[in-house]
């Protein structure tokens, strides 16, 4: 991810927590749990997940439309022996014009 700006008032991050070790889990966690399961094909069930939300994240350095704004988010989670991420953009992916960005080598996803 390039580096958000919320210096000006726009967009917000947050997170929540799920521990799931010896509760009922909740439809997102299941969810997640689908979602590793489908991708990787393999049995999986989460004990912990992290879902980090950036919600209207205007680009650091935009020099021109600062309206063009992302939601995105990551989610962590783990089976206390496997730890996976997922990395989940709204409909349409990034939205940032990478032209007006101070560096034009960006990347969606991670290496």
């Amino acid at each position: 991810w390039d580096n958000a700006d919320f210096s000006r008032g726009t967009g917000t991050t947050f997170y929540q927590e799920f521990l799931t070790l010896n509760s009922e889990k909740p439809p997102f966690v299941r969810d997640v749990e689908v979602k590793v399961r489908r991708y990787l094909r393999s049995s999986y069930s989460a004990a912990w997940t992290l879902k980090i939300t950036w919600e209207k994240a205007p680009a650091y350095g935009t020099r021109g439309d600062s309206r063009r704004t992302n939601t995105y988010q990551a989610v962590l989670t783990t089976d206390g022996f496997r730890s996976y991420v997922l990395m989940l953009y709204q409909d349409g992916g990034m939205r940032w014009d990478y032209t007006q960005l101070p560096a034009a080598n960006v990347l969606i996803g991670y290496t």
